[in-house]
């Protein structure tokens, strides 16, 4: 690459050309963009050479860390061997078929059956049409409506952003699509007033049962959420609340599923959310730490009580994508998957690096500018707040997200700013060492940042 291409001048070939996702162009245009050149570890590196410690793992995802040759080897071999073939016709290919046993394999007895997308969203979308094709296989045709949460995330496909709760997402393109709608979301610090997070968590989770009995049983097919809203903020339910949907989808005989894109692959102690919270869904759409990031690929994984219906009553069922199951990408999440077996990186974050990140994270709630410090597994959230006694908040929570974040970038360090909150969600390969430099660099930020607010 350094002898073909010209990297000094890659910020200005990226804006002339490149349109960014989520992203205020002329700004960007304006403020130029970072060209990320290489990684390693839980460190990534500029085209200046500057490092940076990945405090959030990509997006969410990069779970084994950066540079693992296992996977660009597994890589390489596949595509010697089949670059690519369909999954289409009758077809399918040696890595994509071991994907599917691999990954039902830690799914729990309830899930032998995946269907394989290309991303997080189309997964949404995927499990979104299952929904309906199966509810009408069964006789129950008017079981339509899909039930979402205000502030959750499902990506950014039609479907996927109808399902999301993000307003400024349905702004543009005049969403939601017809058939889902929003209840609230089990955000105490935010909106829990004077309850205590247990009263709240049941409170919020009614919310469920009352909208069913507003929209009729007979017409909801589904109630999607994420285990831990991770766009939103990292938003961790109350203990009473996953339980309380749980029996509320069953008693009203509606399917529950749960958004594994984030939760997934270990990022909370467990191989998928829904096993740390003890709750059974009947599909989860599932993507990033499947491979780490390395490839783009998703899926769907499918209940026997979805798939037995969708196997024998359906015949058809006339959806998917040029790429799903492709072989190298299967390849290369196959590796991956390996990887967190062999270094039993679900457990060390579960028993080792977790706790020891949740403690260190949790100190941070000692400083002027945090209102609380939560973590779950390796991810965690610090609530900035202007009095930390009222939980009262700035006037302008992205001004003040902003400026921790940029202050943690000028420190070396890559957080997410989503509002008030910051956000971090680190390699499951994060040393405790590394952690303690991730600490450091965060109070740095917030130092900063609350000096300049100060004055």
């Amino acid at each position: 690459m350094p002898d073909t291409y010209p990297l000094s001048n890659l910020a200005a070939i990226d804006a002339a050309h490149h349109l960014h996702p989520f992203a205020d162009m002329k700004k960007l245009n304006a403020e130029g963009t970072r060209v990320i050149q290489r990684g390693e570890g839980v460190y990534i590196f500029d085209n200046h050479g500057r490092k940076y410690l990945d405090g959030f793992a990509g997006l969410w995802c990069v779970n084994i860390g950066y540079g693992r040759r296992e996977i660009t080897e597994a890589v390489a071999r596949q595509m010697n061997e089949l670059p690519y073939y369909n999954t289409f016709f009758g077809t399918t290919s040696t890595p994509t078929a071991l994907l599917a046993e691999k990954v039902t394999s830690h799914a729990g007895e309830r899930f032998n059956h995946i269907f394989f997308t290309g991303s997080g969203s189309e997964a949404n979308d995927t499990w979104f049409r299952m929904a309906r094709v199966y509810w009408r296989a069964v006789g129950k045709s008017s079981k339509k409506i899909v039930i979402s949460r205000k502030n959750g995330y499902h990506g950014s496909t039609v479907a996927g952003a109808s399902l999301g709760g993000m307003k400024y997402m349905h702004e543009q393109g005049d969403l939601p699509i017809p058939g889902i709608v929003h209840i609230g979301q089990p955000y105490w610090y935010g909106e829990g007033g004077d309850l205590s997070p247990a009263e709240f968590g049941l409170k919020v989770a009614r919310e469920l049962e009352a909208k069913i009995d507003e929209l009729g049983e007979e017409n909801v097919a589904a109630f999607v959420a994420e285990p831990v809203q991770g766009a939103a903020g990292v938003i961790i339910p109350p203990e009473t609340y996953w339980p309380e949907i749980d029996r509320i989808c069953k008693a009203r005989n509606i399917l529950l599923v749960t958004d594994e894109v984030i939760c997934g692959f270990g990022r909370l102690g467990a191989w998928f959310g829904h096993q740390h919270f003890g709750v059974e869904p009947d599909l989860a759409p599932i993507a990033k730490g499947l491979s780490s990031g390395y490839l783009p690929i998703g899926g769907v994984l499918v209940s026997d009580r979805i798939a037995d219906v969708l196997i024998n009553e359906v015949g058809d069922f006339n959806h998917g994508f040029t790429y799903s199951g492709h072989p190298v990408c299967a390849a290369a999440a196959l590796e991956n998957l390996r990887i967190i077996e062999e270094e039993r990186l679900v457990e060390r974050v579960r028993d080792d690096i977790g706790p020891y990140f949740g403690k260190a994270w949790a100190a941070l709630a000692e400083h002027d500018l945090v209102g609380e410090a939560v973590s779950i597994g390796l991810m965690g959230a610090l609530q900035l707040a202007a009095d930390k006694r009222t939980r009262t908040r700035y006037a302008k929570p992205d001004q003040v997200g902003a400026l921790v974040r940029n202050h943690a970038l000028a420190n070396g360090l890559v957080l997410r700013a989503t509002g008030d909150r910051m956000l971090a969600s680190p390699p499951l390969v994060i040393t405790h060492a590394e952690v303690d430099e991730m600490i450091g660099m965060t109070r740095l930020a917030l130092d900063a940042a609350w000096k300049e607010l100060k004055s």
